[in-house]
């Protein structure tokens, strides 16, 4: 039997008098790929940010019954960002310390790295296949190779719910089909469910379950070929759909 792992009801923002986002519900299957999609300013940060308990909201998210708080306490979200700017040639740290600082969050003071932990960070890396990176300094690496870093840091408490913000804007297109790759193998085979905002909806039907259009508001949710089929979704997008429906 399904289980929704996030219930997001009746979810609205506004910055001043700016409603970013207005009425929006819709339920996360454990297990599911959700592909969040939407024209630029159409609040698919701002849901992100919701959901991580960053932004004051209206409405409800509910967590398996759990509060957001007492969700994130118990390591159950991974979060990635957008390239982190941080990162340059200078910044002096290798890959595997990247990766081990990610278990920080579950240390009490003081907060010392063990033995164990970086047997944990050496055996996420092999499955991401950068096993070979671990003793790189991070600001050499290329954008693709940072991002699986990062992905590895975000991965290794084994979180429930992965959120990934874009996380492909910055990379080259063969970067963006390895790193898209990885993405659908850890949801496929490792069960992590998915939630991944893009600027490209198109790429959304190799790889997610689900599709979230999002315009401030719910426009559709559902899978990519309801969305291709369906009579109401032709009259939204008009020639539009039929682009999106045919670039995967």
């Amino acid at each position: 039997m399904p289980v929704e792992i996030i219930q997001i009801k009746n979810l609205s923002v506004k910055y001043g008098e700016i409603e970013a986002l207005s009425d929006v519900s819709f339920d996360i299957i454990s297990g599911d790929y959700v592909g969040i999609v939407g024209p630029n300013g159409s609040g698919k940060s701002t849901l992100i940010k919701s959901i991580l308990g960053l932004i004051p909201f209206e409405g409800k998210i509910i967590f398996q019954g759990e509060t957001l708080s007492d969700f994130i306490l118990k390591n159950n979200i991974g979060y990635l960002p957008q390239k982190m700017s941080f990162i340059d040639q200078r910044f002096p740290a290798t890959a595997m310390e990247i990766v081990v600082s990610g278990l920080y969050c579950r240390k009490k003071f003081p907060k010392r790295v063990t033995k164990n932990d970086y047997k944990t960070a050496g055996e996420i890396m092999e499955t991401l296949g950068i096993s070979g990176l671990a003793d790189r300094s991070i600001g050499k690496l290329s954008g693709g190779q940072q991002q699986r870093i990062l992905l590895a840091r975000a991965l290794i408490h084994s979180p429930r719910l992965l959120i990934l913000d874009e996380p492909t804007v910055a990379l080259d297109p063969q970067s963006r089909d390895t790193f898209a790759s990885i993405i659908k193998k850890l949801n496929s085979e490792h069960g992590v469910t998915i939630l991944l905002v893009s600027h490209d909806s198109g790429s959304m039907g190799k790889y997610a379950s689900k599709l979230l259009y999002l315009d401030r508001k719910v426009v559709f949710y559902g899978t990519f070929d309801n969305f291709c089929r369906s009579d109401e979704m032709t009259k939204y997008f008009g020639a539009d759909q039929h682009i999106i429906c045919h670039r995967h």
